[in-house]
């Protein structure tokens, strides 16, 4: 980097996502630190972009959690994706006019939003972020399709602890945890909400988990204490992460 350009933290954490993803070129990474984006602190359970809405940026989680839901006309709310540092949630507005869920805020979070014309412009010049975002897209669609399965045919326990199980190696994957503690963003009814049980159920569930010595969870946060146990109950396989396996040494 120049000397005279100014240190952009929300640009550095850009060039790093997508340093994961692929080798970018030295010219990459200088228009990505040349990128116009606007940082926003947003509170907890505030939506960022709502359903219905024409977004014309994308934006960058720099801190905190936040996810994408949808409410039925019961007034039940599905949460269909965790998202934390690094992850760009809403990429697919980039190519869908008008969203078709909403994405909010677990806790207080901060956000870069980066317009979609500059996106759009950063992939037609530089082919290594046209590939980054590809395939962060592709890695997206494969968690999805682990969620759909855990709904649709993974039994309580099994969701649940594959939930965590994912939840300990993403942040492990990008520097979050401390030991073999994680943080833990959801209450448990917002987890209920994630893994499609009822609260009664959820309870549970992590009653089980707990008498069985594989986890402990204390408010915002969540230890392993047995990971091949919880590894094998969920039948967890993290090759769809794209990420190194073990959440703890």
């Amino acid at each position: 980097m120049d000397a005279e350009t100014p240190f952009r933290p929300e640009a550095q954490s850009f060039v790093r996502k997508l340093e994961s993803l692929a080798d970018l070129t030295p010219d990459a990474k200088a228009a990505i630190l040349e990128l116009k984006m606007t940082v926003r602190s947003i509170a907890a359970d505030q939506d960022i972009v709502s359903i219905g809405e024409v977004p014309t940026e994308s934006c960058l989680i720099l801190e905190g959690y936040a996810f994408r839901y949808k409410i039925l006309s019961d007034g039940g709310r599905q949460i269909m994706s965790l998202h934390m540092a690094g992850d760009l949630p809403d990429l697919q507005s980039l190519h869908v006019v008008r969203m078709d869920y909403s994405l909010a805020t677990l806790v207080p979070t901060r956000v870069a939003f980066i317009p979609h014309g500059d996106l759009l412009d950063l992939m037609r010049r530089h082919e290594s972020i046209w590939i980054a975002l590809w395939r962060d897209s592709l890695i997206d669609a494969a968690i999805f399709r682990e969620w759909l399965i855990s709904a649709s045919r993974r039994t309580a326990h099994q969701r649940v602890a594959h939930r965590f199980c994912e939840v300990a190696v993403r942040t492990r994957a990008v520097g979050l945890n401390t030991g073999d503690t994680y943080p833990w963003p959801f209450t448990q009814s917002e987890f209920a909400d994630a893994v499609g049980l009822t609260d009664v159920h959820v309870n549970r569930v992590l009653r089980d988990m707990r008498r069985d010595g594989m986890i402990t969870v204390d408010r915002r946060m969540f230890t392993i204490l047995d990971w091949p146990a919880l590894k094998s109950l969920a039948q967890f396989d993290p090759a769809y992460l794209r990420v190194e396996p073990r959440p703890s040494t």
